[in-house]
């Protein structure tokens, strides 16, 4: 088989030759067709990479800054304040160029944004220091390259976390593309050949050996097997598959070995539909608008015309520009520093997000935390998030004196030789129960029936209700156990042994233990609970029923899920979406916040606002009150830094307001935003 791999950027397959362009990125090789689409994938790690190094930057030189300033170190008459000169400049003018970047198009747009703030902040700050520096004697004593340095370091560490976020969620679309086999095996004029999928073509038969992916959606023309759907349609249990079935691309060959006539390759896969969701999903999800942005469109020029007032009116008043007229004008530019502000968000994110971690769940940022802390609907995927995702046995049931472990015994020896997921699960059910297994003779396997075999020198017979009735059996004793179990949406295996109903056993999908606490919780917190599934309308709606849950859609597929979620949403409600399977990857992004448990898929998890680091589902009670604590802290902090501005700004104005009190005031405000968003580690969450 040719090696090789598709092009993340534009999906074309490329051989994996010593001359094929490739790249490393976060422990993954990609190959590429072009150094265009090379070029156009390493762009944004190149700019991810050059923000970490401004941050580790930023901090090597702010942090010593700091310290000296406050443990004398330095021998005595020591001009310390060039060293503080010497590495404020850096970055300053280097780090925070982009700010002053940002100012300028702002300026240019006749905004004001949070860059105006930093850029006009910090060269308050900053230039204040340079003069105290090289002109003692006419300034007042104290510099603030401390201020400028660490307020530039800390946003730039806000930036690299928000960046890491938009690469992983960027990885959505490439994991899906590596979903689809690379390869296909085509019969053409009588001969199978492997060729790379993209160039399958409507009509080409396919051959699908067991274990293996189907590459094109199509219809089987020959053969038979077990196809595992889970990832596209959500249901647990694989799918029997025979002459005139249709398949999905994607989906995996559990047994058998069957032939696809392709129907719909390339873009026209149902996979190739999903991929397309997700990727208008990401690209339609609006910014979030941050509050202090808002502010400081309004608050800067303010700032600036308060300062401008102030030196004018000093210097009328004195007759001279120095010393009072600019210590104000300082003094009010210092007050405005967005120290405080600066910290409101990042400093409750870092908490609320780091105690989420320590209850196992995994916040992306401070969008996903804004965004989940205004849910008002949770809807919930089944398959794999609500329920195990595995087929497992439910009820067993022993008839005309057999006893259950006898119809398991019976049962698990006749499945023995088959690889049916249903046979597994009772095989599987009869280890851990202890019974006792035999070899089977005369092993019949009857597809989408049953099987038929010899057990300890009697006839056995397990497989569906009419395999069972057509070999003469009397049913009438198990058919209120196989209704019942019906009606509950369970798949019903009927035993016979000698010709005679030994039992029955029954299937199903198992919920998780913490699935109806989860629920509760989520209805204590006035939370509409909903639930979406590919699975059947009658085990949809038992499944429902168990966990607590009133609203069940069911029978719904991947692109009805994500139109589901649009609808709650025009309705104006708030969504978040919990899921673990490709089939939930466009819900997932096309909710406010889409929610992934820890075992989930790999596009589940990258998919996802928030993950389950575990399978608890409690979990999600968690997440949810968290992000509305963490948004409660956020505010206050905001609150509070605005407050101290709009308090401080007319004293500094007055000119009686030395820079280094204004620096006093801001450690202060920023030691208040900071206790405050500490308290979030004691908070009690749901």
């Amino acid at each position: 088989m040719t090696g090789g791999g598709k092009d993340p950027v534009c999906g074309m397959f490329v051989d994996d030759s010593p001359d094929a362009l490739s790249a490393v990125v976060r422990g993954r090789r990609y190959l590429f067709c072009s150094e265009a689409c090379m070029h156009s994938f390493l762009m944004p790690e190149m700019e991810f990479r050059r923000l970490k190094r401004l941050t580790v930057m930023s901090f090597v030189f702010g942090l010593p800054i700091m310290v000296l300033m406050m443990v004398p170190v330095l021998p005595t008459g020591f001009p310390g304040e060039y060293v503080f000169f010497a590495l404020a400049t850096p970055v300053q003018f280097v780090a925070g160029s982009q700010f002053y970047r940002g100012m300028f198009h702002a300026l240019r747009a006749g905004a004001a944004n949070m860059d105006t703030l930093i850029a006009v902040g910090t060269s308050a700050a900053y230039g204040y220091s340079v003069f105290v520096t090289f002109f003692p004697h006419v300034f007042p004593h104290g510099t603030y390259f401390e201020v400028s340095t660490l307020i530039i370091a800390f946003i730039l560490l806000g930036k690299v976390l928000e960046h890491r976020v938009r690469l992983r969620a960027s990885d959505t679309v490439r994991k899906l593309l590596e979903l689809r086999p690379s390869m296909a095996r085509v019969i053409r004029d009588g001969v199978e050949t492997e060729i790379p999928v993209e160039r399958v073509e409507v009509g080409d038969v396919v051959v699908v050996r067991p274990g293996e992916k189907i590459p094109v959606d199509g219809v089987v023309v020959e053969g038979y097997a077990a196809v595992d759907e889970k990832m596209i349609t959500g249901e647990s249990i694989p799918v029997d598959k025979t002459v005139g079935d249709g398949v999905i691309g994607g989906t995996i060959n559990t047994n058998g070995f069957i032939k696809v006539r392709a129907e719909k390759v390339g873009m026209d896969t149902v996979l190739a539909q999903i991929i397309d969701l997700v990727e208008r999903a990401q690209a339609g999800r609006a910014p979030v608008e941050k509050l202090a942005d808002k502010v400081a469109s309004v608050f800067v020029p303010v700032v600036v015309a308060v300062a401008l007032a102030a030196l004018v009116g000093w210097t009328a008043v004195d007759g001279s520009v120095f010393p009072r007229g600019f210590v104000a004008f300082v003094a009010v530019l210092i007050i405005a520093c967005p120290c405080a502000l600066g910290l409101a968000t990042p400093a409750a994110l870092v908490v609320g997000v780091g105690r989420g971690a320590e209850n196992g769940v995994l916040i992306k940022g401070g969008e996903s935390v804004q965004k989940a802390s205004a849910v008002d609907t949770v809807v919930f995927d089944k398959t794999g998030t609500l329920t195990i995702g595995q087929p497992a046995v439910s009820d067993v049931v022993g008839l005309h004196g057999f006893a259950e472990n006898e119809v398991i015994r019976f049962t698990a020896s006749a499945e023995k030789g088959s690889e049916h997921p249903v046979a597994k699960a009772i095989i599987k059910h009869a280890v851990e129960t202890g019974v006792e297994i035999s070899e089977p003779s005369h092993f019949v396997y009857l597809p989408g029936a049953g099987v038929k075999a010899v057990v300890d020198g009697r006839h056995v017979t397990v497989g569906k209700l009419k395999l069972v009735e057509d070999d003469g059996v009397d049913v009438s004793a198990c058919l209120p156990f196989v209704e019942r179990f019906w009606d509950e949406g369970k798949t019903v295996m009927v035993v016979a042994v000698d010709g005679v109903v030994a039992g029955v056993i029954a299937v199903s999908d198992v919920v998780k233990p913490s699935a109806s606490e989860a629920v509760a919780r989520l209805k204590q917190m006035g939370l509409r609970v909903m639930m979406l599934t590919g699975d059947n309308a009658k085990t949809a709606k038992a499944v429902a029923a168990k966990i607590g849950i009133d609203e069940a859609i069911a029978e719904v597929l991947p692109h009805q899920k994500s139109e589901t979620i649009q609808a709650l949403r025009n309705e104006g409600r708030r969504v978040a979406m919990v899921g673990d399977g490709v089939n939930d990857a466009p819900a997932l992004t096309a909710a406010d916040v889409g929610i992934a448990v820890g075992s989930g898929t790999e596009v589940a998890v990258e998919s996802a606002d928030i993950v389950l680091l575990s399978e608890d589902l409690r979990k999600i009670p968690t997440a949810l009150s968290l992000a509305r604590k963490t948004m409660q802290k956020i505010r206050q902090n905001l609150f509070w830094a605005f407050v101290y501005n709009i308090v401080l700004i007319p004293v500094a104005a007055t000119g009686f307001l030395n820079p280094v009190l204004a620096a006093v005031a801001m450690a202060l405000s920023s030691v208040s935003v900071v206790t405050n968003s500490l308290s979030l580690k004691t908070t009690k969450l749901m």
